[in-house]
């Protein structure tokens, strides 16, 4: 397929994901928020979360396709966007059709029945190609077909036994599938269990894979694998967050990061800003744990003098909380530094050298004044902190007004 091809494919398929989601949208303001609650997405809709996660995928598998149609990273993406709009969009069409008004519109429980397993190829194709594949659209070495053999299979299967099960849907419990097959009861119950035991057997491999892949990675692939990998642990560790705290806001935050896979791909791939990662990582390990000591001193302060003044005074006071916003406010500079020094010594040993070794040498500068032996400091410096292959000093002789050496 041709480049000029290409886009219009991706580009159509992009358009086509807008529409399904502008539709989506008039069938969630119609179902309401009582029929509208009970579908998958009704929350994510009624927040701007789903459309945001949607179109990040789509605009930026779009993109990506149409600028390098030979890698299947951004076919993978878009394909991604367009699964989960048409299981989103199938969703609000069967509540609307089967609940806010019963026979409305034709083929409620067909969407029904998409909808019930549209969600397994997004959510398989972001577990296993995409970080199987990432960046160069290849598997790390031909051992790793057998990976991308086998997550292909387990998400053909999956799907397939989602879709013709016979009895109730699981995403609609109320409604009966209209295209299972009731004489492979048997077989698609087997398949169903062992597709979704291998699911994510192939995720924890695929994910492997990219450890090794980033192992032995250099210069421009390594930094592309660490945008993706950035976004990766950022989506992993707030993950928990919605089984330590069940609230709609908690649910909304992961969502929307998911979000960042896509935006890390296209800046990876696209190589737009790559080098910047470095610079988002050091702020990230410095900042994070610096938010976490402020806030949980800030916490302590504010409950411990609140116990105390509690106990003196028998009533609570406003004075813990300025008392401790002063001391955050004391706090702050000398924790940073300190954190900062950490995160240097432990993450960025060679910068941290590097600091070291040139505040060492500006202190001897200030007091040497003999020439030969700062040559030597200078010349030493430069070989233990960029570790050129060799380093050598010229002085040029300094030169009289009439261009000739002066003595």
């Amino acid at each position: 397929m041709n480049t000029r091809a290409a886009a219009w494919l991706a580009w159509s398929a992009c358009l086509l994901c807008v529409t399904l989601l502008a539709f989506s949208g008039v069938l969630v303001s119609l179902n309401g928020p009582s029929e509208g609650g009970a579908s998958t997405w009704g929350t994510e809709y009624n927040n701007f979360i789903f459309p945001v996660v949607v179109l990040a995928f789509a605009l930026v598998g779009a993109l990506v396709a149409s600028r390098l149609p030979t890698n299947p990273i951004g076919w993978i993406c878009l394909t991604i966007g367009l699964a989960m709009m048409l299981g989103g969009a199938a969703d609000e069409y069967s509540v609307y059709a089967l609940q806010t008004r019963p026979g409305s519109l034709p083929g409620g429980m067909y969407m029904a029945w998409l909808q019930n397993w549209a969600w397994i190829p997004a959510v398989g194709l972001m577990g296993t190609f995409t970080i199987l594949l990432f960046p160069t659209g290849r598997v790390p070495t031909h051992r790793w077909r057998a990976v991308a053999w086998l997550s292909g299979a387990v998400l053909v299967l999956a799907s397939l036994s989602a879709a013709f099960s016979p009895g109730k849907l699981a995403e609609a419990p109320n409604v009966t599938n209209p295209l299972g097959i009731e004489s492979a009861r048997s077989a698609l119950e087997l398949v169903n269990t062992g597709s979704f035991l291998l699911l994510p057997l192939c995720f924890v491999l695929s994910a492997f894979s990219m450890v090794l892949r980033f192992g032995r990675s250099a210069g421009e692939e390594r930094q592309q694998l660490k945008w993706f990998a950035a976004a990766a642990v950022l989506l992993g560790a707030c993950f928990p967050v919605v089984f330590v705290v069940p609230s709609g806001v908690a649910e909304d935050l992961v969502t929307l990061l998911f979000a960042g896979l896509p935006v890390a791909i296209g800046i990876a791939i696209l190589r737009h800003r790559l080098y910047d990662i470095d610079v988002l990582v050091h702020r990230a390990l410095v900042y994070g744990p610096l938010t976490a000591l402020l806030a949980a001193a800030y916490v302590g302060g504010v409950v411990g003098l609140q116990s105390v003044l509690r106990a003196i005074a028998g009533q609570e006071s406003t004075l813990a909380v300025v008392a401790s916003t002063l001391v955050i406010a004391a706090l702050f500079g000398p924790l940073r530094r300190r954190v900062q020094a950490f995160v240097d010594r432990r993450f960025y040993r060679r910068k941290y050298d590097a600091t070291k070794t040139l505040d060492a040498f500006s202190v001897r500068l200030r007091d040497e004044t003999q020439l030969d032996t700062l040559s030597e400091d200078l010349v030493g410096v430069v070989t233990r902190t960029v570790q050129p292959a060799h380093a050598s000093l010229w002085l040029r002789p300094e030169m009289s007004s009439k261009g000739k050496q002066a003595d």
